[in-house]
């Protein structure tokens, strides 16, 4: 602040009123002893009372003078203070080193250092965190004289440092939590593919046994990782010569739906072992799932159960449906046909269910593709179509003639082009008769 001791000429002209003081009233001047108040201020005062602390040490940090703001803040008299302290008995152990290793060479070398962070230690121990601001105090010849300091209190500044880093440190951890918990989630995930995995092994068979004199190939498309599909297939022997195959869908998916599919699948093979006659196997499976679900949530599924007679000439085909799609017979001449079994109800839905069979003969060269009706019902093109009866008929029709192995693979390369349109659970079987294969097949 600075004071002007001679008259500007200026001054002398009387005051032109501001366009606002034409509007100020007697409420809004100072009262008489307030402006008496202002008159009595003098630099003494002010420096004493400041708001922020001053300190004056000698070139060696003696201090020759504090104001009261500063002496308030650490609790010392100024008796002692004064004369007998130097700025770095103010300081505390940390701020000691900083003083003598960046603080005093940087004010030797610049004159001045501005808004440095220091704790300042009070006379009961307590810490007071400040900013400090350091001048070097110039004679007229241009010696240093000595040291003035003001000293900014920064307990409000520390404390919302602090809030900050708490904060901070709480966003960190919490973080850190999600992440942990993103990490577990993750393991559980694993683990509960591997678990799943290994139940929805246990529902097919590893692999399928190879008749005398046929071939068969299967394969499984699981929709989603995470959760038991409800489809079924199998292959096994009768015991006289004969061999029974069945595939089938749960409804739903799930544990549920996997315990009514382990349920089918011994069911179907109890069932064909005390009879092989494929209405009667339906039959069986039908009045087990209605009673076993009755009571609480009704299960169904779709299922087609067949018998395999070889004889001289091939191999007899007997085979009905419960609600299935019908079975695919490729020929060996190229063409290709659906097995339709009409009539056939949901297995398990009511009490007494009518079902039909249908019988092939099947010759070399010919094969017999079953499937869920995941494949026939993937969507395809932009507008999500169904792919349809008709598609897989002309599909199958330009596959013929076909073995097992060849029908299951083209089949699994067709599934796979659905992309994401493929959402469900799909099982594929192909049983057939090898063709009689030529010397040059045979050589090469």
């Amino acid at each position: 602040m600075t004071c002007r001791t001679d008259q500007d000429p200026e001054s002398s002209r009387p005051a032109e009123k501001h366009p606002e003081s034409t509007t100020r009233t007697d409420e809004d001047r100072p009262s008489d002893a307030a402006f008496s108040a202002l008159l009595e201020d003098d630099v003494e005062d002010l420096y004493e009372n400041a708001p922020c602390g001053y300190l004056s040490t000698l070139l060696d940090g003696q201090i020759a003078k504090a104001n009261t703001t500063l002496l308030s803040w650490l609790g010392r008299d100024r008796e002692e203070t004064v004369g007998r302290l130097y700025f770095a008995d103010l300081l505390t152990v940390g701020g000691k080193l900083y003083h003598e290793t960046h603080f005093a060479p940087l004010l030797r070398m610049q004159g001045e250092v501005n808004g440095i962070a220091l704790e300042l230690k009070g006379a009961d121990g307590t810490r007071l965190p400040v900013l400090i601001s350091s001048k070097v105090k110039k004679g007229s010849d241009g010696q240093p004289l000595l040291i003035r300091t003001t000293i900014v209190d920064a307990r409000d500044r520390r404390a919302y440092e602090n809030e900050l880093l708490r904060r901070r440190r709480e966003a960190e951890e919490a973080r850190e939590e999600t992440e942990r918990a993103r990490r577990e989630a993750e393991r559980d995930k694993e683990r509960l593919q591997s678990v799943l995995a290994v139940l929805q092994r246990s529902l097919v068979p590893p692999s399928l046994p190879q008749a005398p004199g046929m071939e068969a190939a299967a394969y499984y498309h699981t929709a989603s990782a995470d959760q038991l599909g409800g489809d079924f297939y199998d292959v096994f022997a009768l015991g006289d010569g004969r061999w029974g195959f069945f595939l089938g869908d749960v409804c739903g998916k799930g544990p549920e739906a996997a315990a009514v599919t382990s349920l089918t699948r011994y069911t179907l093979r109890a069932a064909a072992m005390h009879d092989a006659d494929p209405i009667t196997v339906l039959t069986t499976l039908n009045t087990v799932l209605h009673q076993h679900y009755i009571r609480g949530d009704p299960r169904y599924c779709t299922a087609v159960f067949g018998t395999l007679t070889p004889h001289a000439s091939g191999v007899t085909v007997r085979l009905a449906s419960g609600g299935h799609p019908p079975a695919v017979l490729m020929r060996a001449d190229g063409a290709a046909e659906y097995l339709p079994t009409p009539g056939g109800l949901l297995v398990g839905i009511l009490p007494d269910a009518p079902f039909k069979d249908v019988t092939r003969e099947l010759r070399a060269g010919d094969t017999l593709l079953l499937y869920s009706d995941g494949l026939t019902e993937a969507r395809i093109g932009p507008e999500g179509a169904r792919y349809g009866d008709d598609a897989l008929l002309d599909f199958t029709t330009d596959l013929a003639p076909a073995g097992a192995d060849k029908a299951v693979s083209a089949v699994t390369t067709l599934l796979e082009s659905f992309g994401d349109g493929l959402d469900d659970d799909t099982a594929v079987l192909a049983i057939g008769i090898p063709a009689p294969t030529t010397s040059r097949e045979e050589q090469t």
